[in-house]
């Protein structure tokens, strides 16, 4: 198992195969100007010595994963997380966590049960530019 050298302050996991997950960290990297956010596929290998670092952190990869100073947030709160550090009016979504969490991570299981029927999953991913991928984490 490989261990990350080091974790970024903000740590992105999602799912490697799913197409939408892939089109919202393109989303991400583009509405993110000052680079805060990294990535790791939830397949991968500092997904897997997070799982051993974080015994709490889901095994499946349905589940967003958002690592914030050491804490780990998932679904909803993961997705509200990010959007606090995005710039506005995008950073506006993050009102939707005072909803009760029961709520919105109802939404967030129905829209991910759903993902492979609606955006496919993918076959490869888009290599990223020399600037992003220092972004990424295996």
């Amino acid at each position: 198992m490989v261990t990350p050298p080091s974790l970024p302050d903000r740590l992105v996991l999602y799912d490697g195969e799913c197409g939408m997950c892939d089109g919202l960290v393109q989303w991400t990297l583009a509405h993110d100007p000052t680079g805060r956010f990294r990535f790791a596929a939830l397949q991968g290998a500092t997904a897997d010595a997070l799982r051993v670092r974080f015994p709490e952190m889901p095994r499946g990869i349905d589940t967003v994963v958002y690592l914030e100073g050491g804490k780990l947030f998932f679904r909803s709160a993961a997705a509200f997380a990010i959007a606090a550090h995005l710039p506005a009016p995008w950073s506006w979504f993050r009102a939707f966590g005072l909803l009760p969490r029961v709520l919105t991570d109802l939404g967030y299981r129905l829209v991910a049960r759903v993902r492979f029927r609606v955006w496919g999953k993918l076959d490869a991913c888009r290599v990223p530019t020399l600037a992003e991928r220092a972004r990424f984490f295996p």
